[in-house]
């Protein structure tokens, strides 16, 4: 298990790249959900107005 972990030497390399990866997804995600509440919001308020009108 060791030896996996240590990647022949270039484990930093190795866990320094999936851990940016994650995080990039992480923020990834976060950023397209508080963009599809904004759209949403925005598309709830075009048809109040549409309504109303």
């Amino acid at each position: 298990m060791k030896e996996f972990f240590a990647m022949g030497g270039y484990a930093f390399y190795v866990w320094t790249s999936v851990g940016l990866f994650l995080l990039a997804l992480f923020i990834d995600v976060v950023s397209l959900n508080s963009k599809e509440k904004s759209v949403k919001k925005n598309i709830r308020s075009y048809f109040r107005r549409k309504l109303n009108k």
